[in-house]
């Protein structure tokens, strides 16, 4: 299980990473390297209104920092229950951006994807440590 928690460690730092690059080129006002046409288009998710907390300049992917943050902070200090409730929180929130980047922008960036997957990995090993716990 010790494992388990140290890749959930990892995933979170590399989360950090992520986020904090997407949010460095945001202030920056550059799009990172990902095809920009077609159905994977970093730059149609990035520049869209969605890519900032609503009225402000600040881009989601600082949420992400913040989050990937937290949650590696958790894994660390082997809160389980926080840990439950805060990867249910994270695949929720990117359930709502992958609605958002399919349905409403048609677009998919590369680098959120990086970002959705990490929070996936977090999920799975929380389940699965869950499920350990339980027999």
């Amino acid at each position: 299980m010790e494992r388990l928690r140290l890749v959930a460690v990892v995933a979170g730092l590399a989360g950090v990473v992520v986020s904090a690059y997407l949010t460095v080129l945001h202030f920056q006002g550059v799009v990172p390297g990902c095809p920009t046409t077609g159905p994977i288009n970093c730059d149609a998710v990035l520049s869209s209104r969605y890519a900032v907390l609503g009225g402000t300049s600040v881009p989601t992917s600082a949420l992400g920092i913040v989050w990937f943050g937290v949650g590696a902070a958790l894994w660390i200090a082997g809160w389980r229950r926080a840990i439950y409730a805060w990867t249910g929180a994270g695949l929720a929130f990117v359930i709502v951006l992958l609605f958002t980047e399919i349905v409403l922008l048609g677009a998919i960036c590369l680098w959120c994807t990086a970002a959705h997957v990490l929070v996936l990995v977090q999920v799975l090993i929380a389940v699965t440590i869950w499920e350990r716990e339980r027999r």
